[in-house]
């Protein structure tokens, strides 16, 4: 498990490297921040002063090696709109997004497994009929305009629910937090929903496949011939040994979550990670774009080496089949 454990996470660290020179690139290329710091009234010589003070004048491979330095200490580069490092920007933003995809997978989590199962059981009935309809449309509807028709029935016509903003937030050991406040709760529902209708379709259909072939299996029938209980056989026997698959997938879709967060944000004005990076975009401000860039490639990785860890201790063939 060891081998196993350092191969993974060398790789992980390989990932990061890649994701680092991916995003200094776009950083190196894209746009003139000193355009918009700066403005129309100051002159070229004004100009290239501040471009020496940034070190946007240095070579390609020198700003690289420096980003990369000051990336392994902490330091993702400084906002040239706020003024301060890019990292304290993402870490202020960050509770919002973070509380957002956590209210979302709970909601996944709470719908698609029930869902899942008894779509798998009872695959003829007439409600695993509408679960499985109702999962085709929520993976072809946008979430953008899953957003907009949530505000339109909540917000504009029934008038039950605030459309825009995190409302009342609470400080929690330095985390501004809204999942301690009724208003803070309140804003938080529509946009969790949006953002859950993602997922949550892929993850009904993916454990009512996974659980249909393994009630197909050997040793679920001499489960059966053995008298046990039905709930004994389904969730003991038949859904335990549906998890690999689903842990793996839920992996991947949780990173997929915190990128995707952008469009929910922006639709109900949610002042996320998501929200901050339009912004930075808006504004040309490199060094964030690329510190958020980062941030989510290292959300990724690590999820992802942590499943695989998982994986590994849940099924030994997973650390056999590494070491070949």
């Amino acid at each position: 498990m060891l081998a196993f454990s350092i191969k993974r996470i060398a790789q992980a660290l390989v990932v990061m490297m890649i994701i680092g020179f991916i995003g200094f690139a776009i950083k190196h290329n894209f746009g003139d921040p000193v355009r918009d710091l700066a403005g129309e009234r100051v002159t070229p010589e004004q100009r290239a002063e501040i471009r020496q003070q940034l070190g946007l004048n240095d070579p390609f491979m020198v700003q690289y090696i420096r980003f990369l330095n000051n990336a392994v200490h902490g330091d993702l580069g400084r906002s040239f709109f706020f003024k301060k490092p890019a990292l304290d920007v993402i870490v202020s933003k960050a509770p919002a997004t973070l509380e957002l995809v956590f209210c979302s997978s709970f909601i996944i989590i709470l719908l698609s497994i029930p869902m899942g199962i008894y779509s798998a059981i009872k695959p003829k009935k007439m409600l695993s009929r509408f679960i499985m309809g109702g999962s085709i449309i929520g993976v072809s509807i946008p979430v953008f305009l899953t957003a907009i028709l949530l505000i339109y029935i909540f917000s504009v016509e029934l008038r039950w629910l605030p459309s825009f903003g995190r409302g009342e937030t609470v400080d929690i050991l330095g985390w501004q937090s809204g999942l301690f406040t009724a208003d803070g709760l309140k804003h938080l529902i529509m946009p969790s929903i949006a953002l859950s209708s993602i997922m949550l379709p892929l993850f009904i259909r993916l454990i009512r496949s996974e659980m249909m072939e393994v009630l197909e299996t050997e040793y679920v029938k001499f489960a059966w011939a053995k008298g046990l209980r039905p709930f004994r056989i389904w969730l003991v026997h038949a859904f335990k040994n549906t998890l690999l698959p689903v842990i793996t997938v839920g992996g991947v879709q949780l990173g997929i979550m915190v990128a995707f967060t952008i469009l929910t944000e922006t639709v109900f004005q949610w002042q996320g990670m998501g929200s901050m990076f339009i912004e930075s975009v808006e504004r040309a401000d490199t060094s964030l774009m690329v510190a958020y860039l980062v941030m989510v490639g290292f959300i990724f990785v690590v999820v992802n080496t942590l499943v695989d860890l998982v994986y590994g201790l849940v099924n030994p063939m997973v650390r056999v089949q590494g070491r070949k």
